[in-house]
């Protein structure tokens, strides 16, 4: 058998692996084993957390060259100030148009607003009172311990990074990020006579992290099973169905984010649906798979490179900038969240309310970066704060359904980091 050959066997079984239908197939696969073998399925976790780690161990290598290598090439075509500028505009709209669009969703989808009295009795057991609903409403309204506030200095210090070798060996991403951002403007100033054979060392860095990551994709199936079946075999279906509205809700919110995403980035890049839709194909399934939007980086710059032909060196510098700054599912997820709450405990929002729950929301995603699961969740109390709702009784109720809703976050959260890529970089000439 010829190496070419092998190539392509391999090639077509990543596109069968990162096909949405394989992934929902795989997820359904590991929920019924869950629920029919529970005791096995709890060990299959650990599949899950070593596949997630080995992607990890990728990530930082990959965005550090890819950031400082695509600086240099920027500062020496010229116009990274005129760049620079037009992503804080698209940002900061972007956010904005997704923390709206969230609003107006869950305003008219009302998450919480109509549960019967069984789904309350469900609600109440899961977050350790009674079932019946006079104790339900004791718990929702515990007084909630002062939470920390966060200063001037507490930004700064999650931004700047005083060890850039204990940055990268604790994972810390945002540091990370501003570390190459820095070294990636002044090695821009450095003579190509001096700086060509650095260059060349970050490109082979970051080519041979792409190939590490098509190779670990490989076994996502088998992986995908084994998450969701641990998953299952601990909390059981209960918190999904007593969560049930709110659940529906976000992932309706979410679907609507993914459909506007993609009409961005089909208006950008001139390209047909089918391919707009083939070349976030592997972006979307791992996202999916893994929960982690940073591993999915290799396979944004792939699809909007190869596939929709953004210019490689804008799409390498902004693809790292946008997955670790503009976390549009996070946003998405606090906004729909606390009008969850809000609507839980009879709180009618005023359109003033709903406007403080979407800049705080914003504010709260650009918080989250470099947090995942239940870190994600607890910034959910931020926005809570400002209504005067309590959301540590709430908590566990968003715990038990996170693993679900951690999917879509990271879906919208790629997917929307791919259509502000796009709207930043200049239109393919096919377009």
């Amino acid at each position: 058998m010829t190496e070419q050959v092998i190539l392509s066997r391999v090639q077509r079984f990543q596109r069968f692996a990162t096909n949405p239908l394989t992934v929902l197939l795989c997820v359904l696969i590991g929920a019924y084993l869950g629920w029919l073998a529970p005791e096995f399925s709890k060990g299959l976790g650990v599949v899950g957390a070593v596949y997630v780690d080995l992607l990890k161990m990728i990530v930082l290598p990959f965005m550090v060259s890819a950031v400082i290598f695509s600086l240099q090439k920027l500062f020496r075509d010229g116009g990274a100030g005129e760049l620079l500028l037009r992503v804080l505009v698209v940002f900061a709209v972007f956010s904005l148009v997704v923390g709206v669009v969230a609003a107006l969703a869950a305003w008219m989808i009302e998450p919480g607003g109509h549960m019967s009295a069984s789904t309350r009795a469900a609600l109440g057991a899961i977050v350790g009172t009674e079932s019946d609903r006079s104790n339900l409403g004791m718990a929702f309204r515990a007084v909630d311990p002062p939470a920390k506030q966060l200063g001037l200095y507490d930004v700064i210090a999650s931004l700047v990074p005083s060890n850039i070798f204990a940055t990268l060996a604790s994972g810390e991403t945002l540091k990370a990020l501003m570390f190459a951002l820095l070294f990636g403007f002044a090695v821009g100033q450095v003579p190509s006579k001096v700086s060509d054979g650095f260059a060349k060392t970050l490109e082979t860095i970051y080519h041979a992290c792409q190939h590490l990551t098509r190779w670990i994709n490989l076994p996502v199936p088998v992986v995908l099973i084994c998450m969701s079946a641990s998953q299952i075999a601990e909390t059981g279906f209960e918190p999904l169905r007593a969560m049930l509205s709110f659940v529906l809700a976000f992932m309706t919110i979410s679907a609507l984010l993914l459909g506007l995403s993609v009409v961005v980035i089909r208006r950008r890049s001139g390209g047909p649906y089918p391919l707009v839709l083939e070349s976030l194909r592997e972006t979307f399934s791992l996202g999916v798979a893994t929960n982690n939007a940073a591993t999915c980086m290799p396979a944004m710059i792939d699809g909007l490179v190869d596939r929709l032909n953004f210019a490689r060196s804008r799409v390498e510098l902004l693809v790292p900038l946008t997955v670790s700054l503009l976390k549009a599912g996070a946003i998405a997820y606090f906004v729909c969240g606390t009008m969850f709450i809000a609507a839980l405990y009879g709180k009618n929002l005023t359109a003033m309310e709903i406007g403080l729950v979407v800049v705080v929301s914003i504010l709260s995603g650009f918080a989250s970066t470099g947090m995942a699961g239940i870190l994600t969740i607890t910034l959910m109390g931020t926005t809570c704060k400002y209504l005067g709702l309590p959301f540590e009784a709430a908590f566990i109720l968003f715990v038990a359904v996170d693993p679900l809703c951690a999917m879509a976050r990271t879906a919208v959260t790629v997917i929307g980091s791919c259509a502000a890529v796009a709207l930043v970089c200049p239109r393919p000439a096919n377009a």
